[in-house]
């Protein structure tokens, strides 16, 4: 998937994690995606949740060696 920006927070504990993703979600545009990679398990419900009452959506989440990726489209 073709994401805008890519945010990288792996080793990063809550709530770091939606605080770099807010910061990171503030510099793109409306409809463009951000990448984020995070490695604390805590984010599987977190950035969903924010995303949601953000009106964002995330197209695609998946879990690779550890990693969590997820794929979260602007509002």
């Amino acid at each position: 998937m073709n994401s805008t920006k890519v945010l990288d927070a792996k080793g990063l504990a809550c709530p770091m994690p939606i605080v770099r993703t807010k910061k990171a979600m503030d510099t793109i545009e409306s409809g463009e995606i951000l990448e984020v990679h995070v490695t604390d398990k805590g984010a599987l419900a977190d950035i969903p949740a924010w995303a949601s009452s953000g009106g964002h959506t995330i197209l695609e989440q998946l879990e690779e060696a550890g990693v969590l990726k997820f794929w979260i489209q602007k509002a």
